[in-house]
C-alpha cells in the first residue's frame, strides 16, 4: 500500500484499498508445479508473477480512485471521483462462481480506470459509488 499512502494530498484519506481473490495466484502456483518436470526453470516465472502481485495496487480515497502497478517501473491510472461518470462489473461464470471480476470506472471523456481479479466486485462498486455520492 506503499504509493497509495505516499501519494495522498492534503485532507485526503485512504477510503478502501481493494484486494485480489486468491484466482489471481492460480498461474504462479502453475509455473510453481511446472518447477519439478522443468528442473527449476519455471521458479523464474512464479518469481515473477509473485511480484507481479505484490507490487499492485488498487484503492479509493476520499478525492480519488487510484490503480498502481509494475515491478521495476510504475504505471498509475488515476481519476478524481468527481469526475466518475459509471461504474461496471465484468464478470464470467468462473468468476459469478468463485466471486471476482473485473471493475471499471468511466469517467468524462476517455479516461478510465480498471480495477482487475478483485475480489467481492459487488461490494468494490458499492465501496466507489457511496465514495461518489459524498
Amino acid at each position: 500500500m506503499a504509493y497509495i499512502e505516499e501519494s495522498l494530498s492534503k485532507g485526503e484519506e485512504i477510503h478502501e484499498v481493494f484486494k485480489l481473490h486468491w484466482f489471481s495466484k492460480i498461474p504462479m502456483v502453475i509455473w510453481i508445479i511446472l518447477a519439478l518436470p522443468t528442473l527449476g526453470l519455471t521458479l523464474i516465472l512464479a518469481i515473477w508473477e509473485w511480484l507481479k502481485l505484490r507490487s499492485l495496487e488498487q484503492g479509493v480515497t476520499n478525492k480519488r480512485a487510484i490503480r498502481k502497478s509494475g515491478i521495476i517501473s510504475r504505471k498509475t491510472d488515476e481519476m478524481k471521483i468527481g469526475s466518475i461518470e459509471t461504474v461496471e462489473i465484468d464478470q464470467g461464470v468462473f468468476g459469478r462462481i468463485f466471486g471476482f471480476g473485473s471493475v471499471k470506472i468511466t469517467g468524462r471523456g476517455i479516461s478510465d480506470v480498471v480495477f482487475e481479479k478483485i475480489d467481492n466486485p459487488l461490494e468494490v462498486k458499492k465501496s466507489v459509488e457511496s465514495i461518489e455520492s459524498t
